[in-house]
């Protein structure tokens, strides 16, 4: 059986715009959404068999589809151009600087060696569920009509999807790294479904932030479908990796937390990221 040492691993990272990115040759800068748009250097997903013209609805998602369709690796992962796995502590990270301080490919192969699924550390939101927390901040009716979809095309999914929905915590942002011919698996269930959310949901009236809602919708599904692989047996809970995460740059937690509970107990919708 061959060595985790020895097999090829691709990280991308999601970039829209022009940025430093780490030196690891693990790592590949994407340039999602590329379609239409001036290059800055990094390959674009707008290459091979692409979606990248529904960045727009999809997200870093299209990376994700460009990378199942075009890239030839043992194992797959997603991070961001401002989000990265780390092992790193807070007091490295500031030693070090956070672009330093991201996971290296000797990191990644040690956690790999021991966990067969990587995600990031679980966000928890103590005071809502997922799904109140959806629909407080977004439209709830998107996972509703993805549980439709469920129910009509994969069945055995919506239990998962019912108790996940109750959850007080998920595994957000799209990031993981898992051997690709797990990933591919994945792909084929979640853009299937995704696929026919986009005929139930007009984005016509939406605003460029709210109609980002398949990226959205895809962060609570890829749970969903973690979970299934877990009750079903083919992965055990034990195979499952949380890594920490570092972000580059300044999150204003007084205003997130402010728009949060706005959200929970006045109803005002998120109109911006964080």
């Amino acid at each position: 059986m061959t060595s985790v040492n020895e097999k090829k691993i691709r990280l991308i990272i999601a970039c829209h715009k022009k940025c430093e990115v780490p030196g690891d040759p693990v790592y590949l800068p994407l340039h999602v959404g590329a379609e239409g748009k001036e290059p800055f250097g990094f390959t674009g997903d707008n290459t091979g068999d692409n979606i990248s013209s529904k960045n727009p609805v999809y997200c870093e998602l299209t990376g994700l589809y460009w990378a199942w369709k075009n890239l030839d690796c043992d194992y797959l992962g997603l991070v961001h151009y401002r989000r990265y796995f780390t092992l790193k502590s807070r007091h490295e990270q500031k030693k070090n600087g956070l672009l330093a301080s991201v996971l290296t490919e000797g990191e990644l192969r040690k956690l790999l060696s021991r966990y067969r699924v990587l995600v990031p550390k679980k966000r928890h939101y103590y005071i809502e569920s997922v799904y109140s927390h959806y629909a407080h901040t977004f439209d709830g009716t998107q996972l509703d009509k993805a549980r439709e979809i469920l129910a009509r095309k994969y069945p055995d999914y919506v239990d998962e999807f019912d108790r996940f929905m109750k959850q007080t915590g998920a595994y957000i942002f799209n990031m993981f790294v898992m051997p690709k011919n797990f990933a591919d698996e994945y792909f084929v269930w979640l853009f299937d479904i995704l696929g026919d959310l986009e005929k139930m949901v007009d984005t016509s009236g939406m605003s460029a932030f709210d109609a980002r809602y398949a990226g959205r919708v895809s962060e609570r599904l890829f749970n969903v479908w973690l979970m299934h692989q877990v009750d079903t047996g083919r992965l055990k809970k034990s195979e499952i990796g949380e890594v920490p995460y570092l972000y580059l740059g300044e999150i204003d937690w007084r205003r997130k937390i402010t728009c949060f509970l706005r959200a929970k107990f006045f109803h005002k919708k998120y109109e911006k990221s964080f």
